[in-house]
């Protein structure tokens, strides 16, 4: 019961620590036949890897992921598919202060309560540096899907909030994502979101964010009632990822606030069928996809790493002040956006194949 891994047919391990020599995962249950190579992994992996700007930790990392198994002239075999990517600039030293000491707001604490081992080198396994091999599995699930469903599917995300400052939804640009350091849909707020980080970063503070990711594409039927709820496991999915505190799904914890007239996605035929004049739902009725856009939230509390002093325990029990050297990330939200994007492709391929699985994945038509 070692719980690293996830998924029911569409199965991802994960291995490895922040300061090991490597880590990686292992894919179970990817069906044969689809054309895959490093190209496919690296371009999610590029999005993830630290050092990009001043806005995130400046480890350096290449990230190339290596594909080891699986995979045989250009196809994937059916068989498991072993990703590595190997870590190249840690630096444990940064730790050492803290060996015995428990760092708040970090699992050091419950980590020792559990195995009664304390691995400082930047948490060990648990680590944001985790999520990297999640990324690598995110993409080849995500090329899967666009190979059996088609181009049309389309998993994106989006930092919706820094702190206190929200992204406005008027000014919303999917084009706007890659064209600034904080995954940002709203180029009126990137300059603002500069300064206040700034300050934050130079205070030697931190602060939180949330998420927002959403599939297109994905046609109705995907999930199942009860305790297979599509919404259920991309929740599941999404608070695994380090530091997320909350999810909501479509208009999440706002539907407390909504009448039920105005939750309720109306219905209409349209010439392909069945259209909904909104998407409160997002995207999710009755733990099954409708075919409209899939749309999660996830809330991430600040960087429990930071450059002032806070009051712990150490493992005698011993009162101490202690701060976190070593090179981390003011914001985790910004690097957690592709990882939001990976858990997401990786609970709707498991979907899709058990759909299949149980009813041969065709639609059952309206009208």
């Amino acid at each position: 019961m070692s719980h690293n891994t996830f998924g029911h047919l569409f199965r991802v391990t994960t291995w490895g620590e922040s300061h090991g020599p490597a880590l990686g995962c292992v894919i179970d249950g990817c069906p044969p036949g689809i054309a895959l190579s490093e190209a496919d992994i690296q371009w999610a992996m590029d999005r993830r890897k630290p050092g990009g700007s001043r806005f995130v930790t400046q480890r350096r990392e290449a990230d190339e992921a290596k594909i080891l198994s699986g995979v045989f002239e250009g196809v994937t075999t059916g068989t498991p598919i072993s990703i590595l990517i190997e870590n190249t600039d840690q630096r444990s030293k940064d730790y050492g202060d803290i060996a015995q000491q428990f760092r708040p707001g970090h699992a050091d604490y419950t980590y020792f309560a559990k195995y009664g081992v304390r691995d400082y080198r930047g948490g060990g396994r648990s680590s944001a540096r985790e999520t990297a091999a999640r990324v690598a599995a995110g993409a080849v699930a995500l090329k899967v899907l666009q190979v059996l469903i088609g181009e049309e599917v389309k998993v994106r995300g989006a930092l919706v909030q820094l702190g206190t400052h929200k992204a406005a939804r008027g000014n919303w640009d999917w084009e706007e994502v890659g064209n600034n350091p904080f995954f940002c849909p709203d180029p009126a707020s990137v300059t603002l979101w500069e300064a206040y980080l700034d300050g934050i970063r130079k205070a030697g503070s931190s602060i939180g964010a949330v998420v927002e990711v959403q599939a297109e594409g994905i046609p109705a039927g995907w999930g199942a009632p009860i305790y297979g709820k599509l919404d259920s496991e991309l929740a599941s999915a999404l608070m695994s990822i380090n530091a997320c505190k909350g999810v909501e799904i479509g208009e999440g914890f706002g539907a407390a606030e909504l009448s039920g007239e105005d939750n309720a996605d109306e219905m209409r035929m349209g010439p392909d069928g069945p259209e909904f004049k909104s998407n409160h739902a997002g995207g999710i009725l009755g733990g099954i996809s409708t075919a409209q856009t899939v749309v999660a939230r996830m809330a991430l509390k600040p960087t429990s790493s930071i450059l002032n002093k806070r009051e712990s325990i150490d493992v005698k029990g011993n009162e101490v002040e202690l701060l976190t050297k070593g090179r981390h990330d003011p914001c985790v939200g910004i690097r957690a956006v592709p990882v939001a994007e990976a858990m997401m492709a990786c609970v709707l391929l498991d979907a899709f194949l058990r759909h299949r699985g149980q009813t041969g994945g065709g639609p059952h038509h309206v009208g």
